[in-house]
C-alpha cells in the first residue's frame, strides 16, 4: 500500500506570536492573510468557522477568496480541524461513500496546515456547496439552502422543545438564489405540512427527486449521522428539472461515534431514520418500496467491508506520519491506530442490523 503525501498550505495572517494563534482569540471577525501551496498564494480573508468547536484548542477556518483570484476555481472553502475524531477519516470517508452511492456530495481532501510558520496538523479541506460547486459539475443553476441548526427537520414544530417554530422555513439560511428568497423552499415544505395522503405522491414527485433523496436517506442511516436528518445537510433545486436534491454535510459524528467522539452503538439509528419528510414519504407503500429496494443494493455493495476496508487502511496509513506531529491531537496515537479495526467492526455490524430490519420496508 503506496504512501501518499498531503500537501502542505501556508497561511500568512498580520498578527505576532504564537501564543495568539495558540489561544485561538484572533479569527472570530475575518482577518486578511495570505496562503500559499504549490508555489502559488492567493489573497484571502480567514475566520473561525463552527459553533461549539470553537472552545476546541485546535480551531476550523473559513477561507473567502476574490472572484477575481479564485483559489482553484473555488471562492470559498473550510478548514475542518475533525477535533473529536480519533481516526480524522470519518467526515471524509462519508462523504466520499456518498458520492459512491449516487449522492451529490462536496469534494473533501486533507492539508498540512501552518499559520505563520507554526505547524497546526492535518486539517480537511471542504469544498463550499455554492453556484462554482453546480458549474464544477455542469450541473444547472439553482436555489441552494443550507440546514443549519435542528429547526431544519421538515416539520412545524421544533424536535426538542416541541413548540410551533417561527416560520417553515426556520433552521435553514440562503446560499444561492437569484430571487433572494425562500420561495421554493417554501413550496416544498407546503407540500410536506399540508398536501392530503393521496395528493401527497404526485405533488411531491414533482418537487422532490425521490429516488435520489432515498439514495440520501441510506447513507445517512448506514453511516449513522444521528445529527444529519435534520440539519447537517444542504437542497439544492435543480434549475432545469425543478426538484430539489439533498446533499450531506459535516459528517464526522459517523461510523460508530457521536459528536463527542465516543463509542455510539450500531443499533442506535433506525432503518428508517429521523424526520418528517420521510415518514411523510414511507407511509405510501410504493416509495417504501423504492427505499428498500436502494437500501438492498448499498448493504450488497457499498457499505461492505470488501467496498471500504482498502481506502480505510490507505487513509490511515496517509495520516500517521502527520498525525505524530501534531500539536492538537486529541487522543492517543493507539486509539488512532485501533480506528481502521473499529471502523470495519461497525460497518459488519450495521449491515447486519439493517439487513435484519429490511422487514420494516415491506
Amino acid at each position: 500500500m503506496q504512501y501518499k503525501e498531503i500537501p502542505k498550505y501556508y497561511l500568512k495572517v498580520p498578527i505576532k506570536g504564537a501564543k495568539t494563534i495558540e489561544k485561538g482569540k484572533w479569527a472570530k471577525q475575518p482577518v486578511k492573510g495570505k496562503i500559499k501551496t504549490g508555489g502559488t498564494t492567493w489573497s484571502t480573508e480567514v475566520k473561525f468557522r463552527g459553533a461549539h468547536i470553537l472552545s476546541f484548542p485546535k480551531k476550523s477556518y473559513d477561507l473567502e477568496f476574490s472572484k477575481k483570484q479564485d483559489f482553484n476555481g473555488a471562492v470559498k472553502i473550510h478548514l475542518n480541524a475533525e477535533y473529536v475524531d480519533p481516526s480524522l477519516m470519518r467526515n471524509k470517508l462519508s462523504l466520499d461513500f456518498f458520492r459512491e452511492i449516487g449522492v451529490l456530495s462536496p469534494e473533501a481532501d486533507y492539508i498540512v496546515l501552518y499559520i505563520n510558520n507554526l505547524y497546526q496538523g492535518i486539517y480537511l479541506a471542504l469544498e463550499s456547496v455554492d453556484k462554482r460547486f453546480l458549474r464544477k459539475r455542469g450541473l444547472p443553476e439553482g436555489s441552494i439552502y443550507y440546514a443549519i441548526s435542528e429547526n431544519a427537520n421538515f416539520s412545524k414544530y421544533n424536535p426538542t422543545t416541541k413548540k410551533k417554530k417561527r416560520s417553515i422555513t426556520a433552521g435553514y439560511e440562503i446560499k444561492y438564489d437569484q430571487d433572494h428568497s425562500f420561495n421554493n423552499l417554501r413550496k416544498l415544505m407546503k407540500c410536506i405540512l399540508t398536501a392530503s395522503e393521496n395528493d401527497f405522491p404526485p405533488k411531491i414527485e414533482r418537487l422532490l427527486d425521490v429516488e435520489q433523496y432515498f439514495k440520501w436517506l441510506a447513507g445517512a442511516v448506514c453511516t449513522q449521522n444521528f445529527d444529519g436528518f435534520i440539519h447537517n445537510y444542504a437542497l439544492y433545486k435543480n434549475g432545469d428539472s425543478g426538484r430539489f436534491e439533498i446533499l450531506p454535510w459535516d459528517y464526522d459524528a459517523t461510523w460508530g461515534r457521536d459528536i463527542h467522539g465516543d463509542i455510539m452503538g450500531n443499533r442506535y439509528v433506525p432503518i428508517e431514520g429521523y424526520n418528517s419528510l420521510t415518514a411523510r414519504l414511507l407511509l405510501h407503500r410504493p416509495f417504501k418500496r423504492q427505499y428498500k429496494k436502494i437500501m438492498e443494493e448499498v448493504l450488497e455493495d457499498a457499505f461492505t467491508c470488501r467496498a471500504l476496508e482498502q481506502k480505510i487502511f490507505q487513509l490511515h496509513k496517509n495520516l500517521r506520519p502527520y498525525l505524530v506531529k501534531d500539536p492538537y491531537k486529541h487522543r492517543s496515537l493507539s486509539l488512532f491506530d485501533d480506528e481502521p479495526d473499529f471502523i470495519l467492526d461497525f460497518i459488519k455490524s450495521r449491515n447486519r442490523y439493517l439487513k435484519e430490519r429490511l422487514t420494516r420496508l415491506q
